[in-house]
């Protein structure tokens, strides 16, 4: 049985390593102070006390606990050119990745729901989207993300590892992780479907709907000017749905035929490391509050 396990990473020379070290560490530097500096001005500046702002706080620790479980095991890969973890390290691993993938899932659709109430039905949004709504929502969508994937990763770790013990990736997905197990994996692989389908398609069909809604109600307005007001409250949201929905489908849910375990690697960085990356990045050039948040901050 196997104790642990040993993840390649990115099999290259030198060279590469080190530059893809350097990269990656800047990158990883970058989303910590990105995704803290937007969770410091939403509790502490006034103007950024709505529930928007709200929720874009909640995807900001979410996306640091993503990056961390991932990044920093990765770099010692990287540097290593492969390094050995062990079965429990795995499998929590596992369990981390895919809780925060399925709470950054349902909160994205939370957060399609609050701009549906703020452009559709603008005059009731202060009485639905309330402070002690938006928590409970919150709430709801940290428990159901952690409880969901608990089954899956205990069912995993029930299974047998007798080698070889070698994960071709540079971190313990579930595919990699089930492709090397020697006992019959095909229960986990139910799991996998009948809860993960559910929670990926539901709420693809709420955001889908829901902006379907939004656009039709921004088209109605008189204005060009309010027009372009209107959808620049919830383009920076739709830049991050599109971005977190295509990488996740083109990995799980429709794989192109003969996909390379390099080109799942690469379709992997995109959702671990990049995307947490790009989403403070996104709210703060899209977002005018945003950005005269942190020049008041400069300023003072």
């Amino acid at each position: 049985m196997a104790t642990g396990f040993f993840l390649l990473g990115f099999q290259a020379s030198k060279y590469l390593r080190i530059f893809l070290f350097c990269l990656f560490l800047l990158i990883y530097c970058a989303t910590i102070c990105g995704n803290l500096l937007i969770i410091t001005l939403v509790s502490t500046s006034k103007t950024l006390r709505t529930p928007m702002y709200f929720f874009i706080s909640q995807l900001s620790v979410s996306d640091i606990l993503l990056s961390t479980n991932i990044v920093p095991n990765m770099l010692q890969i990287i540097l290593y050119n492969g390094r050995t973890i062990t079965f429990i390290g795995c499998i929590t691993q596992l369990y981390i990745f895919c809780a925060s993938e399925a709470f950054q899932c349902l909160l994205l659709t939370v957060m399609t729901y609050d701009r549906y109430v703020a452009i559709c039905n603008p005059l009731r949004y202060a009485a639905i989207m309330t402070r002690t709504c938006c928590m409970k929502l919150a709430f709801i969508s940290w428990c159901c993300g952690f409880s969901t994937t608990l089954t899956d990763s205990i069912t995993t770790a029930m299974l047998k590892f007798c080698g070889p013990n070698i994960i071709d990736h540079f971190f313990c997905d579930v595919n990699p992780l089930l492709d090397i197990a020697c006992s019959d994996s095909s229960i986990v692989h139910l799991e996998v479907t009948l809860l993960a389908s559910p929670l990926v398609m539901i709420p693809t069909i709420i955001i889908v709907v829901s902006y379907a809604k939004i656009i039709a109600a921004i088209l109605r307005i008189p204005s060009s000017t309010g027009r372009q007001k209107a959808f620049s409250t919830c383009s920076s949201h739709l830049t991050v749905v599109s971005i977190f929905y295509w990488t996740m489908f083109s990995v799980y849910v429709f794989p192109t035929q003969g996909q390379t375990i390099n080109i799942s690697k690469l379709l992997s960085l995109l959702y671990t490391v990049f995307t947490p990356f790009i989403n403070p990045i996104i709210y703060s050039l899209r977002n005018n509050n945003i950005s005269e948040a942190v020049k008041k901050r400069i300023h003072f």
